[in-house]
């Protein structure tokens, strides 16, 4: 990276790195020790990381500091703010209007040093405490949602993304397949290409990139957060509305009259609306039709065919193949039949004939009406990226000099923990293991070390007294008005998410 790159990025305050790191050496070179690889950085270039530079013989940080502003009208969307853009008015004084992410912040390895802000803010008249830093997560992952029925492979098969392994498939939740990616086994348990890889398929994923994952025994698939699942080359449309057995429920009412009966093809639950309760409620009669598989209870079969990309996510291209017989003292000739899936993409409607033999026919247009309805009740396929980390030695001796009286005021929810300003959700049991949304966060909010570790925002804000008797790092507070003012013209600005709680609000300790 240029100079002149450097220039145009935030430069952390040469007092403060002098104070904790950026050792000088011989010939201009900088010891970087942000993370344990220790760089050694050359003039005008950066470190293995790209996050850390030597400018002039200081050690920088590259990235400009991120600010979320609490300016967001019902509607508005996330707008990113940079130096000369006319919607920011330029006053560096925003009071706790601001509030100061992680991101672009700086670390506090080697875990002694004191997080690289810790700021005091007013807010609805509660002094708070906001403690910034971006933390080295070696024991981090994703869990991957992807909305589909599809079946992207057998459950805890292998993850694979550029030939290394780096994750496994996990239980199916209702319409989604689950992938769970990461960890420190995969980050530093194999080689170290596998690490590496892990690491960059991670860090891809929770900046929102689309990546390209092969699944053993099963489906290549594109992923991409708050995008739709590309399934061995196409683009999943819709969630499915329910399990066969829930779409019999909701739509039963709309096909009497229309239809004799209805069979909803699932992988999972294929519901049959004559069997079904929802039949015997409307008093429509037995169609003597019986499918493959296991019955549940009444109108509901499990196992009809083995999982697949075809109808319903199951393997199969014609829905009559699974009828397993026609009782002939029950059914009737003239009978209408419909097909479909739990998302109506596909649906045939059939008509039994003199010889009890099911024929495709034309859709009437009220059956066709009720299998449209299925899809508009449908949400459209998306890709959930959730970071996990958990929370380790670094980040909590940043915040106080007994790490484990911040652990315990999240756990009594005296302190919130956000990740780039976005809500967390806090797992129960020890330690502080948090997972985020990555929707939710400033874009590029992640970075990362070669050794291999991924680089999150983490923030932790507390009430003033609070932060002072837990053995917070008083003597390195500093009030948001002054650090705004420091970094008025090198700080990146973004608008909050109307989605996201504002982090500076008081927590009811009631």
């Amino acid at each position: 990276m240029s100079q002149q790159d450097i220039e145009k990025n935030q430069v952390i305050k040469s007092v403060d790195m002098t104070e904790r790191f950026g050792k000088k050496e011989v010939d201009g070179i900088v010891r970087c020790d942000a993370c344990p690889v220790l760089c050694r950085i050359r003039p005008e270039t950066t470190g293995a990381c790209d996050r850390y530079a030597n400018r002039s013989g200081n050690l920088v940080r590259v990235d400009p500091l991120v600010l979320v502003e609490k300016s967001l009208e019902k509607g508005e969307e996330l707008v990113s703010f940079v130096e000369g853009v006319d919607e920011w008015d330029g006053n560096p004084i925003r009071g706790a209007e601001t509030f100061v992410t992680a991101v672009g912040s700086g670390t506090t390895y080697p875990d002694y040093k004191p997080a690289p802000f810790i700021v005091s803010s007013e807010y609805e008249g509660v002094d708070t405490i906001t403690v910034v830093s971006e933390g080295i997560f070696s024991y981090c992952g994703v869990k991957i949602k992807i909305d589909t029925d599809r079946h992207l492979g057998p459950e805890t098969a292998s993850v694979y993304c550029r030939g290394e392994q780096v994750g496994h498939v996990t239980t199916g939740e209702y319409g989604s397949q689950m992938l769970s990616l990461g960890g420190v086994n995969h980050l530093t348990g194999g080689s170290k290409k596998e690490g590496r890889v892990t690491c960059e398929t991670l860090l891809a994923l929770c900046n929102r990139e689309a990546v390209e994952l092969n699944i053993e025994g099963g489906s290549t698939v594109v992923v991409e957060a708050g995008k739709a699942p590309i399934i061995n080359g196409v683009e999943e449309q819709r969630m499915r509305v329910g399990c066969g057995s829930a779409t019999i429920g909701m739509f039963a009412q709309q096909w009497h009259g229309h239809v004799d009966e209805v069979i909803v093809v699932d992988d999972h639950i294929t519901g049959v609306l004559t069997e079904h309760q929802a039949g015997k409620c409307l008093d429509i009669p037995p169609s003597g039709i019986r499918v493959n598989g296991r019955r549940s209870t009444p109108g509901r079969y499990f196992q009809v065919a083995n999982p697949g990309s075809g109808w319903g996510g199951t393997d199969i291209t014609d829905p009559l193949s699974i009828i397993k017989s026609i009782d002939q003292k029950v059914a009737k000739p003239g009978m209408r039949v419909l097909l479909t899936t739990t998302t109506g993409e596909e649906s045939t409607f059939c008509v039994l004939n003199e010889n009890f033999e099911l024929v495709p026919t034309e859709t009437p247009a009220a059956v066709e009406k009720v299998v449209n309805r299925i899809g508009e009740n449908c949400e459209p396929s998306l890709c959930s990226v959730l970071f996990i980390g958990g929370a380790g030695g670094s980040l909590r001796a940043g915040v106080t000099e007994n790490p484990v009286r911040i652990t315990q005021s999240v756990k009594e929810a005296f302190a919130r923990v956000t990740m780039g300003g976005a809500p967390v959700y806090v797992w129960p049991g020890g330690g502080i293991t948090v997972m985020v949304d990555v929707i939710r966060m400033p874009r590029n909010s992640f970075g990362h070390v070669p050794t291999p570790a991924l680089v999150a925002p983490i923030e932790f804000t507390l009430n003033r007294d609070l932060y002072q008797e837990i053995g917070g790092h008083m003597q390195h507070v500093q009030p948001l008005q002054q650090l705004e003012a420091d970094y008025s013209a090198s700080a990146r600005r973004e608008q909050r998410l109307l989605d996201n709680p504002w982090p500076l609000k008081p927590i009811d300790q009631s």
